[in-house]
């Protein structure tokens, strides 16, 4: 996924859309939006950055696991099964984006990337629904892709790239 931060107004229709298509509750959310102010007034001005799972090449949640139901599959997207997992938590404290949430079973969730809709060839709502188009999503291994596209021609960057999770989620440098 590439997400350019600059076109991204903080309306959360992204956040919604991902509550809506897993039927969270309003207090549990995959993908957050961290508002930052900068400047000082007169000269203020604010960034919006939207995070979630960073699906890892990576993943110290995945090595973290003791039962494995924190795994990667074969495109790169990480995900859990719920059967396996045991509800020790290590994976949340292993990430370092903050980005999982327990469900009411005890079991720690997160963005899946809608690996149901990837695999059909869609987009997952969060995508699909920006009517700013911040979040692009594609195959980075196809060149003629149009996240393949756009990201040879511009300058991006990961968050934490110091943690060494290698992170397939890349944003748009400002």
């Amino acid at each position: 996924m590439l997400i350019d931060a600059a076109r991204c107004t903080g309306c959360g229709a992204c956040r919604i859309a991902c509550q809506m298509q897993w039927q969270l509750p309003p207090e549990r959310f995959y993908n957050r939006l961290e508002f930052r102010e900068f400047g000082r007034y007169p000269k203020v001005r604010q960034e919006i950055t939207p995070v979630q799972c960073m699906h890892c090449d990576n993943p110290p949640c995945e090595t973290v696991c003791p039962t494995r139901a924190t795994y990667k599959r074969s495109d790169g997207i990480v995900l859990i099964d719920h059967d396996k997992c045991i509800g020790c938590k290590y994976c949340i404290t292993a990430c370092p984006y903050d980005v999982r949430q327990v469900n009411e079973k005890g079991v720690p969730e997160k963005c899946r990337f809608c690996a149901e809709y990837v695999t059909q060839g869609e987009n997952p709502p969060c995508a699909s629904t920006c009517m700013n188009e911040v979040r692009v999503f594609g195959d980075l291994d196809d060149p003629r892709s149009r996240i393949s596209e756009l990201m040879a021609k511009r300058d991006v960057y990961t968050l934490a790239p110091e943690k060494g999770t290698r992170p397939r989620v890349y944003y748009v440098k400002k």
